[in-house]
């Protein structure tokens, strides 16, 4: 039992660790460096926010994109411009210039020529319609609540575990009062040594 509280302790740790390191690093990327899709560990990820890419992607699929060096026509990639996300097929490819030309598949007008270094990667996979909820847990109030409901977790777990070893001493001191009742020589100060010492076996146990 207390191996499993250690072990739920230990993720919900994880998670408020996880949350609190997450919105750091988004903000210090967007903030200071003006990146508006942080790569950790080369994976990122961006939400459709409209239909250029239709029937492609669809408004709030949730997509994720990999890094990469190299480009092929075909291929499904997000780029920045300004400070904006854009996510589109490369249609024409220059090599000699080191730039692709964009479109969305939804689109009549290409989006010129962009340059390979803007180019965040391709895209890996995608979730349809889970961007919905992916904005609201990245969003400032979405990261409150999670953090809140982590440490509210993590308080009732203690608070429960406390008064499970609470309800031990008293049923261990119901049972010494019993057993020394009959003896003349036990004293009420003997059963609250008794009691003291069951409590410290207790904390040590935990």
């Amino acid at each position: 039992m207390k191996a499993g509280k250690i072990v739920f302790r230990a993720i919900l740790i994880v998670i408020i660790g996880v949350t609190v390191g997450m919105a750091v690093y988004t903000w210090n990327a967007k903030r200071v460096f003006h990146n508006e899709m942080p790569m950790p560990f080369g994976i990122g990820s961006s939400v459709v926010l409209s239909p250029s890419m239709e029937p492609t992607l669809h408004v709030n699929d949730l997509v994720f994109i990999k890094k990469a060096t190299t480009f092929d026509v075909k291929d499904i990639v997000v780029y920045q411009a300004g400070n904006t996300l854009v996510i589109h097929r490369i249609i024409e490819k220059n090599d000699e210039n080191r730039t692709v030309i964009t479109k969305g598949d939804n689109n009549d007008a290409d989006d010129g020529e962009i340059p390979l270094e803007s180019i965040k990667g391709k895209m890996a996979f995608r979730i349809p319609y889970a961007g919905v909820v992916f904005k609201a847990l990245k969003s400032l109030p979405g990261t409150i609540i999670i953090l809140a409901l982590a440490a509210f977790l993590m308080i009732m777990s203690w608070r429960n575990e406390k008064k499970e070893s609470e309800s031990e001493i008293d049923r261990l001191r119901l049972e010494i009062a019993k057993l020394k009742a009959g003896s003349d020589d036990e004293t009420p100060e003997s059963i609250e040594e008794e009691i003291a010492r069951l409590k410290k076996e207790l904390g040590s146990a935990d």
